[in-house]
């Protein structure tokens, strides 16, 4: 495939990580084992045969490369993409597909879905990604991705076979549903979105934004323009119980050098060594 995008890619317990993630440049993510994306600020040319897109917000550098997705997918003759995106943001987003097809003179079919915080989106048997409201300067969500399972109520334990079967057949409801957090994005958000949506810190895989890390950034300025700094991270290390933490969406006002190392002063264990930067 062809590579048009500096693409990075962590494997944790499972599920890949892949994406590339720098503030007003790019964003993008995908996760490969479920089939989903998140964030079109850059189309990666081998994203495009992933046809679910979660978009959580319309700024630019997340949503700027989301014509060439959709295009690409008619001109590869795939299926219309599904695509999930603040509600506010589903029909300017359509009249801007729209614009790209008079300019472009090609069709651009997809299916656009509006959510609000809350909404709980399905896909496929196994997979509900729950949408969150989070904080920023436009209307934003964050995503948590829960895989379903069943597990068979306290009073049918010890049940012989046979004796499940026969409920079952007889229309008993015998197990219980548990959701698994496995994945979540809060997508760009001041600290309030982790604050308010304790669910981040208990997925087992966190993608976090992390903009500011200097110490001379001041923090009522970053999270008046709906981002968070190191110093956000130091405050609340005790509360993420994930196994895996990815800073992203990283300042290019330092070098990544200078970012590891401010990141570092702030939190010289790198929370547990779980933290991991995108850089």
């Amino acid at each position: 495939m062809t590579e048009n995008v500096p693409l990075l890619s962590h494997l944790h317990d499972g599920l890949t990580i892949e994406g590339y993630s720098r503030a007003a440049v790019q964003t993008c993510w995908r996760v490969n084992e479920l089939k989903l994306l998140f964030d079109a600020g850059v189309q990666p040319w081998d994203f495009m045969g992933t046809p679910t897109m979660f978009i959580s917000h319309a700024h630019l550098d997340h949503i700027a490369a989301l014509p060439a997705y959709v295009s690409r997918r008619r001109m590869m003759k795939m299926d219309p993409p599904v695509i999930y995106l603040p509600d506010c943001a589903v029909d300017p987003t359509w009249k801007m597909l729209q614009h790209f097809r008079s300019l472009d003179r090609g069709a651009m079919p997809c299916e656009l879905i509006g959510l609000i915080g809350g909404d709980e989106t399905p896909i496929g048997r196994e997979i509900i990604v729950k949408s969150v409201a989070v904080k920023h300067t436009i209307e934003a969500l964050g995503f948590i991705v829960y895989q379903r399972r069943h597990k068979l109520k306290p009073e049918f334990l010890g049940l012989p076979g046979d004796e499940i079967r026969n409920l079952r057949q007889a229309g008993t409801e015998i197990t219980t549903e548990l959701r698994v957090p496995l994945f979540a994005y809060t997508g760009d958000t001041a600290p309030q979105g982790l604050d308010d949506n304790p669910e981040f810190y208990d997925a087992k895989i966190l993608i976090s934004e992390l903009t500011f890390a200097a110490p001379e950034h001041r923090r009522d300025k970053i999270h008046k323009h709906g981002h968070m700094h190191v110093d956000d991270y130091r405050e609340r290390q005790h509360e993420f119980n994930n196994e895996l933490v990815i800073g992203a969406h990283l300042s290019t006002r330092c070098t990544d050098t200078q970012i590891k190392r401010f990141v570092k002063k702030a939190l010289p264990d790198m929370l547990n060594d779980r933290l991991k930067l995108w850089l």
